[in-house]
């Protein structure tokens, strides 16, 4: 898959007054300000879109306080990107992640793109009729995923960068594309596609998380700072030209097929 930054955008936005396409317009779901969609966004502007980011939540020790949700309609594609949230404790968020949800699936139901990360693959199972559930086993770190039986794995094996908890069951009629040992990784159902690994990071991002999450979290989950850094660093070439690869796929083949 090619990741050449002269690749022309997918052909969805309007024409204007003067019969030019104008850029379509993306907008991020960032759950709290440390989970933009970094990576993701810049190959999406390279490919010629305009993104927009709406942060949910501003403060981590208020994750019930939330600023109102945008007016979606005008947008080609939503990307709902991670959280250190948890569906299987919705009564948390119950302020505005239901509000999140009914956007998701009426969007879904318009036919409007979406492209969910981690929590928001998540999102995107519960919305259309999958389900969410703790892990038996939580992944994070680097990961190789696999095709599932008779499906190809359109994203490559990575190795992929997860940092999950939870891990979800993709909705009725949904094609589950990759997998590792312990959860589904991809799967699309239309124009709608769900990850539970995240290929948008690079140093800055993970570097950004880490200065938030607390030592006795980390120190539970086995996590050193330095040496995640450390292994972020080693694999932040070939992640970020895997995650544009990634786009691109999203944009040429589930966006606009040929």
């Amino acid at each position: 898959m090619s990741s050449d930054q002269d690749r022309p955008a997918a052909n969805n936005g309007s024409a204007g007054n003067d019969g030019a396409a104008t850029k379509p317009r993306a907008l991020v779901f960032a759950h709290e300000p440390d989970g933009p969609a970094c990576q993701i966004e810049h190959r999406l502007v390279e490919r010629g879109w305009t993104v927009d980011t709406h942060v949910i939540t501003e403060d981590f020790d208020q994750p019930n306080v939330a600023n109102p949700f945008p007016e979606v309609g005008d947008y080609d594609m939503i990307v709902p990107m991670g959280s250190v949230r948890s569906l299987t404790e919705k009564d948390e968020i119950d302020s505005w992640v239901h509000t999140e949800l009914e956007i998701l699936r009426s969007a879904h139901e318009a036919g409007t793109p979406i492209l969910g990360v981690c929590f928001g693959g998540q999102l995107l199972a519960d919305a259309l009729g999958g389900s969410v559930e703790k892990a038996p086993v939580t992944e994070i770190g680097w990961f190789e995923i696999e095709p599932v039986e008779g499906q190809e794995n359109p994203v490559g094996a990575g190795p992929w960068l997860e940092w999950h908890h939870d891990r979800f069951t993709p909705p009725p009629g949904a094609d589950v594309l990759a997998k590792t040992e312990n959860a589904v990784q991809l799967f699309r159902i239309g124009t709608t596609v769900g990850t539970q690994f995240h290929p948008e990071v690079d140093v800055a991002h993970v570097s950004g998380f880490l200065a938030h999450a607390p030592d006795d979290y980390l120190t539970e989950n086995g996590v050193q700072r330095e040496e995640m850094l450390a292994d972020v660093q080693k694999h932040e070439a070939a992640s970020i030209s895997n995650c544009h690869a990634l786009v691109d796929w999203f944009l040429d083949e589930v966006i606009e097929p040929s």
